[in-house]
């Protein structure tokens, strides 16, 4: 077993608690997707956004890593070719660079806790946070549907490939057989065998469960929390026209 030694449960543990991802997923679509605090957290936010990236680097998942970068430097790209652009060109550039720069750092921060949390020390983060079982339960078929689904998306590509099927563009018919009625019958699968997986283990039932996985704040933890926290504090003296610099 993975956890059957305080070694392996030592090993397998990641950087951060799944409670100090979960704060960064929020602090980051408050401020840096959903632009709370405006201009004057400019600089703020910029700190902000290098933050899941620094976390992937550490937790060494480089493909993570260069897809975010690839989209976000595409989406600066768009930006500053934006004032060079002809009328509606100009518009698009505008509207595509500016939703790639608010929503990739954000997309990243969420890949990062899906891809280096385990569904059970979500579910004792759940617990030790004292959300109910009929939201737990939900979120942690999901926390497993979309990495499954993709596998399975490409899976389907590769046996497509395998059969010397490739689609093109003005072939949406073909798409249609081939790629959308087979992931939308993998995934009604997958979504019953991860419900009968949760109640294997015991997610509904009456008692309280528990979990060997060890979770817990660490120095890293307290630091980043602490900068969640400095980042609401400052947003509260903004509001207040107190200048914390």
């Amino acid at each position: 077993m993975a956890y059957s030694t305080e070694k392996s449960q030592e090993k397998r543990r990641g950087f951060l608690d799944p409670r100090t991802k979960l704060a960064l997923v929020l602090i980051l679509a408050l401020f840096v997707m959903g632009g709370l605090g405006g201009d004057a957290l400019k600089h703020v936010k910029t700190a902000l956004s290098a933050l899941p990236f620094l976390l992937l680097l550490m937790e060494r998942q480089w493909k993570r890593f260069a897809r975010g970068i690839a989209m976000l430097a595409v989406g600066y790209v768009l930006l500053f070719a934006m004032p060079y652009l002809p009328g509606a060109l100009s518009f698009i550039a505008l509207m595509c660079g500016g939703i790639l720069t608010r929503f990739v750092v954000t997309i990243v921060m969420g890949e990062y806790l899906v891809g280096t949390t385990s569904v059970s020390e979500f579910i004792s983060a759940m617990e030790r946070l004292y959300i109910p079982r009929a939201v737990t339960i939900p979120m942690s078929v999901m926390f497993r549907l979309f990495p499954t689904i993709g596998a399975e998306w490409k899976s389907i590509l590769r046996a497509m490939g395998m059969r010397g099927i490739h689609l093109g563009g003005t072939k949406a018919g073909q798409v249609l057989e081939y790629q959308m009625v087979p992931m939308i019958t993998s995934s009604v699968r997958i979504g019953e065998e991860l419900s009968a997986s949760a109640l294997t283990r015991g997610l509904g039932a009456p008692v309280k469960r528990t979990n060997i996985c060890r979770i817990g704040f660490r120095a890293q933890d307290f630091l980043l929390l602490i900068l969640c926290a400095a980042v609401i504090a400052i947003w509260i003296l903004e509001l207040c026209g107190v200048a914390p610099w």
